[in-house]
C-alpha cells in the first residue's frame, strides 16, 4: 500500500516542476565540408604510336615517340590544371 502511495506522490510531485525553456540558438561550426569537383576531365589525345597500322620502321617509331613525349607533356599540363582547380580553396561569400 505504501508503495502505491509513494508512486502516486512521486507522479504528482513531478507535475509541479516548472517547464524547461528550450532555446534554439544557431552556433557557427567551422568544419570542412566535402564539395564535389565539377571540373571537366580533358580528353586523352591520340598518340602517334597508336596510329600505326603496320609495323613501323625504327626511324618512324623514333619520330613518333618524340612527338608523343610532347603530346603527353601537354596533356599532363591540362590534367594538373584540372587538379589544381579542384583542390583550390573555395572562396566564401
Amino acid at each position: 500500500m505504501t508503495a502505491i502511495v509513494l508512486a502516486v506522490a512521486a507522479f504528482f510531485a513531478g507535475q509541479q516542476l516548472a517547464p524547461v525553456e528550450v532555446r534554439n540558438v544557431p552556433v557557427p561550426v567551422h568544419v570542412p565540408v566535402p564539395v564535389e569537383c565539377r571540373e571537366p576531365v580533358p580528353d586523352r589525345p591520340a598518340m602517334p604510336t597508336d596510329l600505326f597500322a603496320a609495323k613501323p620502321t625504327v626511324d618512324q617509331l623514333a619520330v613518333a615517340r618524340a612527338a608523343e613525349i610532347e603530346i603527353r607533356e601537354g596533356y599532363e599540363i591540362q590534367l594538373r590544371g584540372a587538379l589544381e582547380r579542384c583542390t583550390a580553396p573555395i572562396k566564401s561569400e
